[in-house]
């Protein structure tokens, strides 16, 4: 068996958003894999719901395409693509399912997202992006053909939060628009200088959307007002108001089921499930009793009965999908646990999932039985068979250790070859989550990274330290006012529980992280010398320069540290690991994105600038065109690059590795983008030695 590399990332497809068919004969989903160095390819599949026929792609491979939604007939698919579009703006088209084309019905200028058929099947509502210019001149109803946008040259910044992820607003504002399938004809439903969200049909002629409007600053306001549209009258009504971080409704008639996080401190509050019967009036708490946060990762929908809510928590290093009657006249039940799921949509007869598990970056399940969510599981796809026939990947060790604070969970994951009762010794490298409130798994978007660094021949440990989800409300809000020391606390507790193995050599153990794991990297090295190297990435260095530079984001400060800047300078200080990076001595290597606006690389820059000041080993790599979802969705080569700079980084100070340091060694020695010095394609193992470089490995 051939051992992972960082560079197999190119060959790892990975389904997402699948869709049961009305009669429940088949699955819809999008197939994604790199495509070259930059780009993907995003396609819709489809395969029969009981497993008799292998998928088979249903769009032409031109384009990304995404939300691929049957109608109510099951006739027709709706899907959004950027097939034949230069500005990568995704719009509708419409495939008839007996055969036939597929044809475009929008174009607009902003792009379509959150498709959704009305029950009828005869309108379809969607959201688009646009500015006020664009709605004057109708171009979110069809941009005229001459058109091309232009970026404002200066932009003018009137608005709280005016970027995000790795996009400027640019005076661009989410509305809801609704496309008549017969005539083609695009209704604008919005308009204003505010965002709509969420689209959901309550029946033929209601639309109910989230506006944010709420405060004399919506951006500086968690609430958010639901909205009914009456498509026959043109009539809309604020119906009821929530608060929380993203609105995700789902209607069933007069019910609107929405989430919700209260106001306060709301970054270290649970996401909760609510429910609004127009009809009553009243509002009930569907997850009252669940000590869990909702997961993100698949909306809450209505089941087929229009009684029952189905949707997905954390929970304790997998993912749960549970099911609650709407009235909340009964707790949640758990219908199903297991692996780490992207995607899933509850139909008449069956339940479908994309989800990754620790053998595999992800495939489509069905589940069948007596009821909508049986329990009875089947594997639809095999994505990623051949690749997977070829390679060693390793299971991880579930460990369950305690810090001073209490139990915690983690993974141990060992090299290709391991023997338990070999005398080797093996470098040890440690990895900590972002969040600070979410939750890792053996598999999801870490599962390629993690096996690479083991089949380098390092053991990999991960865990869910204080503040994850998936352990209940006080193990989340554990974190308060103190990212750095309780988290440590529970990392340390972990690292040294696995390095006093006798296969871990201790002297050699490595740390890194991104996003809040690059927080915790770079607090870390300032506050003991216990790791060989470290690698900190996207990470927050400083609290006053992140809460003025970030996104929305800087609702973390408010809410987990309950302050602000001016009212807690010196304690912000204290809190952020540059007031200790004059103490560092560890090497670390900083990896930053340049439009990654979610945590903004000017702190990643004073924390570098602090450690070059004090002599530390050091290098700055940053990533043009890339935001902070870089090691999740970035282009090709920069997530093989930033994985195989981490490695190549590690390896330089590891005793078990014949490597330089990488600051003594050409720019791009040992790296994919690398050419050796007879202009051959490098070795991008990262590593440079025989023993760790070479793929095949051990049998």
């Amino acid at each position: 068996m051939e051992r992972i590399q960082a560079a197999d990332y190119h060959d790892i497809a990975k389904p997402g958003d699948p869709r049961l068919s009305p009669d429940g004969e088949r699955v819809a989903f999008v197939r994604t894999v790199p495509d070259g160095d930059e780009e993907y390819e995003s396609t819709v599949y489809v395969v029969p719901a009981d497993g008799s026929d292998d998928a088979r792609r249903l769009t032409l491979e031109e384009g990304n395409d995404a939300e691929p939604r049957f109608s109510p007939d099951g006739d027709r698919l709706a899907f959004t693509s950027t097939r034949g579009k230069e500005d990568d703006t995704q719009q509708l088209w419409l495939l008839p399912l007996a055969g036939g084309e597929a044809e475009q019905v929008t174009d607009v200028v902003g792009g379509v997202s959150n498709v959704e058929w009305s029950p009828d099947g005869s309108r379809i509502a969607f959201t688009q992006s646009v500015t006020d210019d664009d709605r004057d001149a109708d171009r979110d109803l069809e941009v005229p053909d001459e058109y091309e946008s232009e970026e404002p040259d200066p932009r003018v910044i009137d608005r709280t939060v005016y970027r995000s992820a790795e996009h400027y607003f640019d005076g661009k504002r989410s509305q809801v628009y609704v496309l008549d399938v017969d005539d083609g004809d695009v209704t604008r439903v919005t308009d204003g200088d505010h965002d709509h969200m969420s689209p959901t049909w309550g029946d033929e002629s209601t639309l109910y959307f989230a506006a944010d409007k709420v405060g004399d600053d919506p951006d500086d306001d968690l609430r958010y007002d639901i909205v009914a549209y009456d498509t026959d009258t043109g009539e809309a009504e604020d119906v009821h108001r929530s608060s929380g971080w993203g609105a995700a409704l789902a209607a069933a008639g007069d019910r609107i089921a929405y989430l919700y996080t209260a106001e306060e401190q709301a970054s270290i509050q649970p996401t909760e499930l609510h429910v609004y019967d127009r009809e009553t009036g009243e509002t009930y708490d569907v997850t009252e009793t669940l000590d869990r946060t909702l997961g993100f990762e698949a909306h809450p929908q209505w089941g087929p009965d229009g009684e029952t809510l189905y949707f997905t928590t954390p929970d304790r290093g997998a993912t749960a999908l549970w099911s609650a009657p709407g009235d909340a006249s009964e707790p949640p039940a758990k219908e199903y646990r297991g692996g780490e799921i992207s995607g899933g949509h509850v139909g008449e007869s069956a339940a479908v999932l994309a989800k990754s598990e620790w053998d595999h970056p992800g495939d489509v399940f069905v589940l069948t039985g007596e009821d909508a969510v049986g329990d009875e599981e089947q594997r639809l796809t095999e994505l990623n068979a051949d690749y997977l026939d070829d390679v060693e990947v390793r299971e991880p060790e579930a460990l369950h250790f305690e810090s001073d604070q209490g139990d915690v969970d983690g993974w141990v994951l060992t090299p290709p070859g391991f023997d338990e009762d070999g005398d080797e010794q093996y470098p040890l490298a440690v990895e900590v989550h972002g969040g600070p409130h979410a939750m890792w798994t053996t598999s999801g978007t870490m599962w390629h990274e993690f096996q690479t660094l083991a089949a380098r021949g390092y053991v990999v440990f991960w865990s869910n330290p204080r503040g994850s989800t998936g352990y209940g409300e006080q193990f989340m809000q554990a974190i308060e006012r103190d990212w750095g020391d309780v988290t440590l606390t529970d990392v340390q507790a972990g690292a040294e529980t696995v390095a006093a193995r006798d296969y871990v050599d201790e002297s050699n153990v490595f740390l890194t992280g991104g996003s809040f794991g690059g927080f915790m990297t770079s607090w870390t090295v300032g506050q003991t010398d216990y790791y060989r190297a470290a690698v900190s990435q996207r990470g927050v260095y400083d609290f006053t320069g992140f809460y003025g530079s970030t996104d929305s984001a800087y609702k973390l400060v408010e809410g987990d540290y309950d302050t602000t800047p001016w009212e807690e300078p010196e304690f912000l200080w204290e809190q952020s690991p540059v007031a200790h990076a004059d103490g560092v001595t560890t090497p670390t290597l900083v990896i930053h994105s340049d439009q990654d606006y979610r945590t903004p690389a000017n702190t990643a820059e004073l924390f570098h600038r602090i450690l070059r000041k004090q002599g530390v080993d050091t290098r700055m790599v940053r990533y043009p065109r890339e935001g902070h979802e870089l090691s999740r969705s970035g282009e090709p080569a920069h997530i093989v690059d930033r994985i195989e700079r981490i490695v190549r980084w590690f390896d330089g100070y590891s005793e078990y590795h014949d490597a330089e340091r990488a600051l003594d060694r050409p720019e791009n020695d040992g790296l994919s983008a690398g050419d050796d010095e007879d202009g051959e394609e490098s070795d991008a193992d990262g590593n440079g030695d025989d023993a760790g470089g070479d793929r095949s490995g051990d049998e």
